[in-house]
């Protein structure tokens, strides 16, 4: 194992960390190669900087015309937009990312987290933690609603074992006691959870009291000895349209919650910020016992996950949104337009299910939050979809073949009530 895996190793030792590391987590650091000594050439080398693999003239990258004049003059310098972006993101969006969340989330104020990590989108960074933290004979206990990409990602991956529970008790509300009983049942008393509120694919996040419930489950089982990595999917945090909607994230209420528990938070620009095609997410890490040494290390051996596959994350991206954060006189009204249209698409959904009340043919799964709503099909949710696609041009999409998802964020309002009566319809039809 090379030196700098094991001095990070050593540091880690003991904790909640140390229990969750995976084989090519242990193996991982970040090394002091090009981009550590052009780093600190950077800081230093005001004669000659010759380390960096970059063509530059007079202190700027070169750069395309057809590509820089596609801006506004003087909106950007060049190497706010051709330069690489450092490892671990660009350290001022990283500063206000972690200012974001944390007045978002009023319960992190004062504790010790790490800086968040730039990622390649959301899914990159799910994808980093399966590579750190989970292998075979590993379990990751996710609900059996879920986004597809997770098995992709932990089962096929990486060769972690995936066990669900119900997402929903038999009265529609959160299954806290299916998800204790799902890890107690977990042999070696040891799991990595992964929670995604608002839930793609059902639009459900848990009520004030539902989390704070989680929150007590994972922490009673902590104290008797179970070690639990919990990972707060929030690709869709904010998106929250009822008054009883638990509004912080879970990772604020695990990060300091027992010394059993490794709190991660992955989240991204993607859907709050409206830039899909940007590929900005974040992976924030916490946990009681740990210090800001255990931090650092764990930030190091990610930004070796980081340098050893995408090598630095998207820059023109970064210093776009930086800009938008930083001095964008639009950007909160922006996103709280698109919110306030979204609840709005959200009632006048509800509204036109409550006219297909008694049909058993769809069952629409509770939906609160998000960008989503579901159906538990009666017949087979493929032989409805492909109808829906054939017969009336309608895009849906199936879930193992009992789950029809309607992605509503993306049907204008005077549409809505139009595809609800279709996607009954089709049912009628295509199960008959």
């Amino acid at each position: 194992m090379h030196a700098l895996a094991t001095e990070l190793n050593e540091t880690l030792r003991g904790t909640i960390v140390d229990a969750m590391l995976s084989d090519v987590g242990r193996r991982m650091f970040f090394p002091k190669g090009i981009v550590a000594q052009s780093a600190e050439a950077g800081q230093k080398a005001t004669r000659f900087n010759a380390t960096i693999g970059m063509a530059t003239s007079k202190g700027q990258p070169m750069y395309l015309s057809d590509i820089y004049n596609q801006f506004a003059p003087d909106a950007f310098k060049p190497s706010e937009l051709f330069a690489y972006a450092p490892g671990g993101g660009d350290q001022q969006l990283r500063t206000k990312w972690k200012e974001q969340m944390v007045r978002k989330n009023p319960s992190l104020e004062g504790k010790l987290l790490s800086q968040p990590i730039v990622t390649s989108g959301l899914t990159h960074g799910l994808s980093m933690l399966a590579q750190l933290f989970a292998q075979e004979g590993d379990t990751l206990v996710i609900p059996d609603l879920a986004w597809d990409n997770y098995e992709l990602i932990f089962a096929h991956q990486v060769n972690a074992s995936i066990a669900t529970f119900r997402l929903y008790t038999d009265e529609g509300s959160f299954n806290v006691a299916g998800l204790e009983a799902t890890l107690r049942s977990i042999p070696d008393r040891k799991a990595r959870i992964l929670l995604n509120f608002p839930n793609n694919p059902t639009g459900y996040t848990p009520t004030k009291v539902e989390m704070a419930a989680i929150a007590s489950t994972l922490t009673n089982l902590a104290e008797e000895g179970m070690q639990l990595m919990v990972i707060s999917d929030d690709a869709y945090y904010g998106l929250f349209f009822e008054e009883e909607t638990a509004t912080e994230s879970l990772f604020a209420h695990l990060c300091d919650a027992h010394e059993n528990i490794f709190a991660v938070k992955c989240d991204a620009a993607t859907k709050e910020d409206m830039v899909w095609g940007f590929r900005i997410g974040f992976i924030t890490y916490a946990g009681k016992a740990l210090t800001k040494a255990h931090l650092e290390a764990l930030d190091k051996k990610t930004l070796g996950i980081i340098r050893s596959t995408v090598s630095n994350c998207d820059k023109p991206g970064q210093s776009l949104l930086l800009k938008a954060m930083t001095k964008g006189v639009s950007y909160e009204a922006d996103k709280e337009a698109a919110r306030i249209e979204m609840e709005k698409r959200y009632r006048i959904l509800k509204e036109a299910l409550k006219k297909h009340e008694g049909n058993d043919l769809l069952l629409p799964h509770p939906f609160n939050s998000g960008y989503f709503m579901a159906f538990k099909t009666k017949g087979s949710a493929e032989v409805l979809r492909r109808h829906l696609l054939d017969a009336y041009q309608v895009g849906c999409i199936n879930i193992a073949d009992v789950t029809l998802r309607l992605a509503y964020c993306s049907v204008e309002c005077d549409k809505i009530a139009e595809l609800v009566d279709l996607v009954y319809q089709a049912a009628g039809e295509a199960w008959n």
